[in-house]
């Protein structure tokens, strides 16, 4: 009897023991498997960073490769230009003022290739005036030489500051002065994208000045879908940094092809209205739109937007975009630009409006300001008045000879006349 107790006890022993090595077996099975997975999951992410950190690099060294082939085509120039001072002095050239500009620009390129932008726009800024005098544009409205496209200026006291699309500077540049002929750049208005905004993207920024706070409005791209979309930031000072906390755009309008170059607008009555473009989609063109804005500027005010103009015109090529609206003399102006941006062909044009939520009309069957011998593709358009009331048109255009992308859209002011 005790030997047959023994020898259950045995086992017992024996299946208790056995029982627990294949539990640790399991344990250890199940254990190696997720160490399989999160090394699978860790040999991916790494994939991507490889991937990613080669991307990065090839751009880098793209960026370098480009930036050292300006400069030595750059410093070519130069040369060139040094065996032929007596030619140039011939032909009426300023070869002082000449080697000021093309120094400054070099400058500001070898700053750019060291991610300097701060020394990039000092650079610019010391040889503005430099190089405007070489342009002989001022007579034309010339007055800043260097890219600046999709402008917009807003005068606080006695200064006028001027914000355009992304650039070697910054997401929004910006450039100030007093007299509306010196420009001097101040550098980049908005530091930092929201986190839905993808960078190198940033363009056509319009602001609107409510009390002590100026609200920034501009076009993005969506870092996940790449929709082009309108975003607002603030700022307590019109030279920034701007600041943009939001989660989401302000306006998109997917199914019409994005929306983009935003423009504000306030009533006689002080009431704020934003006026952008839609791309076209599901069976509709491109559109200018317009809604109201909250007392803040920096949201809706729940109202849906209205239309307020469609391409009607064979000049436009089935594209209007840039809307600026303007109150004078108790009549409402809706300026625009159409056609293709990166031609000769984009131009400027008018409409009349009821009131700041349309309709309206276009006042000529042409464009009022077109291509011409001093500029090409003039576009972008935002109108401001000075001190005494006199109103003006900031625009962008081609110098001739250099029409369309890679080359620079330049910064001419022409009055107005809306009488």
């Amino acid at each position: 009897m005790a030997a047959t107790v023994l020898v259950v006890g045995v086992l017992a022993a024996a299946l208790f023991t056995d029982a627990q090595a294949q539990l640790r077996a399991r344990h250890e099975r199940a254990a190696l498997l997720a160490l399989r997975q999160q090394m699978s999951s860790t040999r991916r992410v790494l994939s991507s960073l490889t991937d990613a950190r080669n991307t990065a690099a090839a751009t880098r060294r793209a960026l370098g490769d480009s930036v050292g082939t300006i400069l030595g085509q750059m410093e070519a120039t130069d040369d060139t230009l040094t065996t032929t001072d007596r030619t140039a002095s011939g032909l009426g050239l300023d070869m002082t003022t000449l080697h000021t500009c093309l120094g400054g620009v070099q400058s500001a390129y070898r700053q750019i290739a060291a991610h300097d932008s701060p020394g990039a726009t000092a650079d610019l800024s010391g040889v503005s005036t430099a190089c405007l005098t070489l342009d002989s544009g001022q007579d034309e409205g010339l007055v800043y030489p260097f890219d600046f496209p999709d402008p917009f200026v807003l005068r606080v006291g006695g200064t006028y500051f001027a914000y355009a699309t992304n650039s070697a500077e910054g997401n929004i540049q910006i450039i100030e002065s007093t007299d509306l002929t010196q420009w001097r750049a101040v550098g980049n208005a908005l530091p930092a994208l929201p986190k839905w905004a993808r960078s190198g993207g940033t363009w056509a920024p319009s602001v609107l000045q409510v009390g002590g706070t100026f609200v920034l409005y501009y076009a993005a791209v969506v870092a996940t879908g790449g929709e082009e979309c309108i975003s607002v930031a603030t700022a307590t000072q019109p030279q920034g940094p701007f600041t943009d906390d939001s989660s989401s755009p302000l306006e998109c309008q997917a199914a019409l092809g994005g929306s983009i170059d935003p423009s504000p607008f306030v009533d006689t009555d002080g009431t704020p209205y934003l006026e952008w473009k839609s791309n076209g989609g599901a069976g509709q063109g491109a559109t200018l739109w317009s809604e109201q804005l909250t007392s803040s500027g920096t949201a809706f005010a729940g109202v849906a937007p209205t239309q307020l103009l469609e391409p009607d015109q064979s000049w436009e090529g089935g594209v209007i975009e840039a809307p600026d609206l303007v109150v004078s003399g108790g009549r409402y102006f809706l300026f625009y630009s159409g056609n293709d941006w990166d031609s000769a062909n984009y131009a400027v044009a008018a409409a009349t409006c009821r009131g700041p939520l349309g309709p309206c009309r276009d006042l000529v069957s042409q464009p009022i300001l077109v291509s011409g011998s001093s500029m090409s593709g003039p576009g972008g358009e935002s109108v401001f008045s000075d001190p005494s009331g006199s109103l003006w048109m900031a625009f962008a255009a081609w110098q001739p000879g250099a029409v369309g992308y890679p080359h620079s859209r330049v910064l001419f002011l022409r009055r107005l006349n809306l009488g």
